[in-house]
């Protein structure tokens, strides 16, 4: 997601009387002069040469680098505003009379039906397609896991999309080419549900995201040039999203990627729009160690309650080392997918061995022995905090006795490893604000934080989320996000909730408007 000079970016912005927060003296007035898509002068307030009709009086508003969730999959949370949810449902059954509501609410039998969030991992029994057989006789079901990683359908959906399973529960690769199947939308409507989503996202002050979401990369290409009108944020009949996003790599696509010589950073090809093409770029290769831990599938060293299960080691150490070399060599940056315990060693292990490079996304439960390795190994962990309050229950019932080691935030920094921060949504919400609270307060709901020794500083955590940029600077790409107060005082003033829900004034990509609240000048 680095930034290169947009030639075509607005010539000068001023931003007048402006608070930076994170500074040094974050309550002194200053002016920030941006041109070209950077930010090329900070200065006390009022001394600096005012832009013609470039001009916005900010008020004293609090100005921070732009955010950015380093782990999404873009798509599929902007298919799941349109999916029934299932998320509450204490039960199979449950589950199967919500998902027989919906689907009467929404009149058409045509169609598959396609659910999203069931969470068994605390269920007394097991999802069936007989549950979903019951309450919803002859119709193809399907219904996505929260965690992505199982699958549950029905009858008559096991039988049009080629399901042998007898249960209907998949998991894991089977799992998910039945989401994509079943899944799958007319043609175009995707692309403006995807932009739409990342407008949404530009209104919460992200300015970059990585999307890893299961896909052909050059999707993105294709929506990059879906022209947006010339009154719309961030438009002038610019086109694409209203973020950028780096777009990851499945390795059922690596030797397309590769065969195209296009490295981490690159344009994709075939995107014509100018800003577009600037926004749109090649992000990391996406690799899968273990599972996780809704599904109990994340490789673990200790087996989980009630069984002898480990999880799974999804790909072996010498096919883990050869695909981070393969990569690395042709100029593609990384990700391994890891959130046990044993299944983290074996991402060290892999980049270790290969002498590369990269990131461990999820690291939900890290030995401490490996702890210090992130930042031996020069390894990011790519956490989600939001994992750490809703799994607390799922993580005290299937790694008892191991959750001292399960999302350690504080132990990874302290180490002095780079951490960075996301929602995996749509596992989780696409909101910055609510993964920074989770990282600050180990808690949600009013409940009691869940070991709180692993909590985030707020400084460290709005730095964790605008890509390991403290404060504007000069010389910063032109990314940033306006608040009506510092987030400090509205932690004090409001306490955890107020976090949650900052006033978002206005978003800038490479200087350009992307979010602009009403009344919000220049």
């Amino acid at each position: 997601m680095d930034a290169h000079r947009d030639e075509g970016a607005p010539d000068a912005l001023l931003l007048h009387d402006v608070r930076l927060v994170g500074a040094p003296d974050p309550r002194r007035a200053r002016d920030v002069l941006l041109r070209g898509g950077w930010v090329v002068a900070v200065a006390d307030r009022g001394t600096l040469p005012a832009p013609a009709g470039r001009v916005l009086d900010a008020g004293g508003s609090a100005l921070l680098p732009g955010l950015r969730d380093e782990h999404v999959h873009l798509s599929d949370w902007a298919a799941d505003a349109h999916r029934p949810d299932v998320s509450g449902a204490a039960s199979p059954q449950e589950a199967a009379a919500l998902l027989a509501v919906a689907d009467a609410a929404r009149g058409r039998r045509d169609d598959v039906l396609v659910g999203r969030g069931f969470r068994d991992g605390l269920w007394q029994e097991a999802p069936r397609a007989a549950h979903l057989d019951a309450a919803l006789p002859g119709r193809p079901v399907v219904v996505a896991s929260q965690d992505l990683h199982s699958a549950w359908c029905s009858t008559e959906a096991a039988r049009r999309f080629g399901v042998t399973e007898p249960t209907g529960l998949l998991t894991e690769g089977a799992a998910m080419a039945l989401l994509g199947d079943a899944g799958r939308l007319p043609e175009g409507l995707g692309d403006v549900w995807t932009l739409e989503a990342a407008q949404a996202a530009a209104a919460r002050g992200v300015t970059a995201v990585v999307d890893l979401q299961r896909a052909d990369p050059w999707d993105w290409a294709r929506r990059a040039d879906v022209v947006r009108p010339d009154d719309a944020p961030g438009g002038a009949g610019g086109g694409g999203p209203a973020l950028r996003v780096a777009v990851g790599v499945w390795r059922e696509h690596l030797d397309a990627v590769l065969a195209a010589g296009l490295r981490t950073g690159d344009p994709l090809p075939r995107a014509t729009d100018p800003v577009a093409a600037d926004r749109v770029r090649v992000g990391p290769l996406k690799v899968f160690v273990d599972g996780s831990l809704g599904t109990r599938t994340a490789f673990c060293r200790s087996a989980y309650a009630g069984g002898e299960e480990h999880g799974l080691l999804l790909t072996p150490p010498h096919e883990l080392e050869h695909l981070l070399r393969r990569a690395t060599s042709a100029g593609l940056t990384t990700a391994v997918h890891a959130i046990g315990d044993a299944g983290v060693r074996a991402a060290l292990d892999g980049y270790e061995a290969a002498g590369c490079r990269g990131r461990v996304e999820h690291a939900q439960q890290v030995l401490p022995e490996d702890v210090p390795r992130f930042a031996a190994l020069g390894v990011t962990a790519s956490v989600q905090p939001r994992h750490a309050v809703d799994d607390r229950d799922l993580a005290d019932r299937h790694w008892a006795g191991a959750t001292a080691h399960a999302f350690p935030y504080a132990d990874l920094l302290a180490a002095g490893a780079d951490v960075v921060l996301g929602s995996d949504a749509p596992v989780a919400a696409l909101d910055p604000w609510d993964a920074l609270a989770c990282a600050v307060h180990r808690s949600v709901d009013g409940r009691e934080p869940w070991h709180p020794e692993q909590h985030l500083t707020l400084r460290q955590a709005l730095t964790a989320s605008c890509g390991g940029r403290s404060h504007v600077r000069v010389g910063d790409v032109a990314d940033l996000v306006l608040l009506a107060e510092d987030p400090a005082g509205t932690l004090e003033r409001g306490g955890p909730g107020a976090l949650r829900s900052p006033e978002v004034l206005g978003t800038l990509v490479g200087g350009r408007w992307t979010h602009r609240a009403a009344g919000l000048g220049a």
